[in-house]
Formats: structure tokens, sequence, C-alpha cells
């Protein structure tokens, strides 16, 4: 399996092998119906691959991802941390900047790295260029993860990492994985994507923002119970047409149950639920202790 470049916040990778065992078999067309990074759709076996988003800059990644030559991306992000002064510790090491990797680079980046994010904002989105520095600044960010404000800007602050082995090694397999799939993109909003063109063999994974948890995406007012209850019926429709989907959410987190998502499934007895065993080290939502369970699952319509 390979893992998307981009670390999405609630990205399903290591989930994957959990989920992808319970995927039906022959997938005509998959589609990843919030796709975020792209992890599930990267390494589902499917002829298709829609990988289906309705935020535009993740899309424009993705497809920067998909067009790009490997090394030639890598050399443009080279050529972007030099432009910057930001370090280079794959052909430098961590000693020339007086730094470790348990303390990180943020205090060696954080200036340069300020001043490529201030750039970054104000340039027209969706240029090849705009694409290529918020690469780069989403590989120099926290958690290499992406956020933006209500205005668009690209919002996260210095993270402790750069452009190491482990990331270059993610982004060449990632766009060595999309050149040899056969996929589309989409930015439609889920409730206007045009299921139409779907037919028995086909497939839909829906992994939506959870609305019972905090995480980036949740910020601003991002999902809300009228587009919980949005989604339900679109899925009811897809299982009323005979098209399979899955569905990814938790149905407790944090001592507070989905009251939405367990009345939903209390009326509808032909779907199955899949309880899985994971914790997100990577969420600000991740606990330890009872109290602090999180139950994710998948659910099925067969």
């Amino acid at each position: 399996m390979v893992k998307s470049p981009l670390n999405y916040t609630g990205g399903k990778f290591r989930l994957l092998p959990q989920i992808l065992p319970l995927f039906p078999q022959g997938i005509g067309t998959f589609v990843d119906l919030f796709c975020g990074g792209g992890d599930v759709g990267a390494n589902v076996e499917a002829h298709t691959v829609i990988f289906n988003d309705i935020n535009r800059s993740v899309i424009s990644l993705l497809r920067m991802f998909a067009t790009t030559d490997s090394l030639q991306l890598t050399r443009e992000i080279e050529r972007i941390t030099r432009h910057y002064g930001l370090s280079d510790t794959f052909s430098e090491g961590y000693e020339a900047y007086g730094a470790d990797s348990a303390r990180g680079l943020a205090d060696v980046n954080r200036a340069a790295f300020m001043a490529l994010r201030a750039d970054l904002n104000t340039m027209r989105r969706g240029t090849p260029r705009y694409r290529k520095m918020l690469y780069t600044a989403i590989v120099f960010a926290f958690n290499n993860q992406i956020r933006f404000n209500a205005a668009g800007d690209y919002n996260l602050p210095v993270g402790k990492r750069d452009f190491n082995a482990n990331m270059r090694t993610k982004l060449d397999e990632f766009i060595r994985r999309l050149a040899v799939i056969d996929h589309r993109f989409s930015t439609r909003n889920f409730e206007t994507f045009d299921f139409g063109m779907l037919g028995a063999d086909d497939f839909v994974y829906a992994d939506p923002p959870y609305l019972i948890t905090c995480a980036s995406y949740n910020e601003n007012g991002g999902w809300t119970p009228a587009k919980e209850t949005a989604l339900y019926n679109v899925l009811d429709r897809l299982d009323a047409d005979g098209i399979r989907f899955a569905l990814s959410n938790v149905l407790e987190n944090k001592g507070r149950r989905h009251e939405m998502l367990a009345d939903w499934l209390a009326d509808r007895q032909q779907y199955n639920v899949h309880h899985l065993n994971f914790a997100y080290s990577n969420s600000n939502y991740h606990t330890k202790g009872r109290e602090e369970v999180c139950d994710e699952v998948l659910i099925t319509n067969y």
C-alpha cells in the first residue's frame, strides 16, 4: 500500500488493512466521495477510481501529483526550499543546522516558513506555481497537514520536519501509483454528485467529516447536522438504486455517542456495522482511557 503525501486529518491509511477486506470484489467504478488525501482511492482494487472532494485545493494538489514527474516535482520543491532558506536535512543532515531529530526544526525554519506562507497566501489559487508552493508549505508545516482559514488562506504554523527521505519516498510512491490506475478527479458537493452514472458493479465510499469530533475540518462550521442528514439520504437513495456503499464514521468518541447515526441505523436493519480497532495518533480528539474511547465503524449495505 502507498501513503498519500498529504497528511489529511482523519486519513484512513492505518485503517486500510481493516477497511479494504470489507470492500466488495470486482468493483467497476470506485467513488471516493470525500477523498481527502486520497489514501483509500489510491489503494483500492477497482477498474476506475474517482477522487472527489469539495476542497478544490486538495484536488488541485492531487491533479499535480497525477500530472507531474516525481523527479521534476522534487527538484521544484528543492528550489523553493533554497529560495526561502529552509532546511534541507536530506542533503545536509541535522548537524548543519545545530539541531537534532528529537528537537526538530521548528526554530530553524520558523521565519523562512512564515515568509513562504505569506507569499503563498498572496498568490492566485490553482495555478501550477501556487500548487508547488502550497505543497512545499505543507512539507514544512505542523504535522504536514492542510488547513485553511475562512478567507481561504493556508494558516498552519511551522512544523518539526522538512523534505526528508520519508516525505520524498511518499511523494514518489504516490505519484507512481496514480500513474498506473485509471482515475478521474471531481470537486462536486456530495449532494450534487452524479450518481446516475453508476451501476450494480460500482461502489461508493463515504468518509465525511465526523460530526461529533473536533478535527480541523469541523472548524468554521464545516460539517453540520443538516449535512449529516443529507448524507444519510444520499446513501439511502444509493441503496434503493442497488448501488453498494460503505460509510466510515464513529458511533462513540470521548464519551459522546453519535445519536444521529445510531438512530439512522436503528431504522435500517439491512445495513451492517463493522467495528474497527484503531486510535488516531495524529488527531487532537484522540484519547486514552475508557471515557475517551473512539468506536470507529464501517457501515455497509451489502
